[in-house]
């Protein structure tokens, strides 16, 4: 069955569908507080159609490497009762450009950085970035200290 384009609700399977989104995933999403759903009198979940957009959204803040947390934060500014319009978006992108450029600078970096490593065999193990001679960077907390500078 096609789903009409003036149906005001969809259905999980009907999101999923439209989406290319697993049902579990918005269920996942729908427990996270991204989306929202209302139930039935059969308990099914009902989704309006601006879910459409929000998953959309999602899928691409997960594709660039955006934790949800952030994702849920963006969410919390468009609003619930219609389809966010053109000054919702423009809003959004706005709380999220500084964001995103730090991202950009720090993949830029990273990726320069990882160059002479990758199929080096550590050849350059002296300016290796990832290099940490008796964890000394054990005592600045977990994880790759050094890339995760700004």
């Amino acid at each position: 069955m096609t789903l009409s384009w003036q149906a005001r609700e969809l259905t999980v399977g009907d999101l999923a569908d439209r989406s290319g989104v697993p049902t579990s995933a918005l269920r996942f999403y729908e427990r996270q507080g991204l989306i929202r759903s209302r139930r039935t009198s059969g308990n099914q979940r009902r989704f309006s159609r601006d879910a459409l957009r929000r998953v959309a959204f999602i899928r691409v803040a997960q594709r660039v490497g955006i934790p949800l947390s952030r994702v849920k934060e963006v969410l919390a500014l468009l609003p619930e009762e219609r389809t966010p319009n053109r000054e919702d978006w423009a809003r959004v992108s706005a709380w999220w450009r500084d964001d995103l450029t730090d991202r950009i600078e720090h993949l830029q970096r990273l990726r320069d950085d990882l160059t002479e490593c990758i199929g080096c065999g550590c050849l350059s193990i002296d300016r290796c970035a990832l290099a940490n001679p008796c964890d000394t960077l054990g005592d600045d907390g977990p994880g790759a200290r050094r890339l995760l500078r700004s």
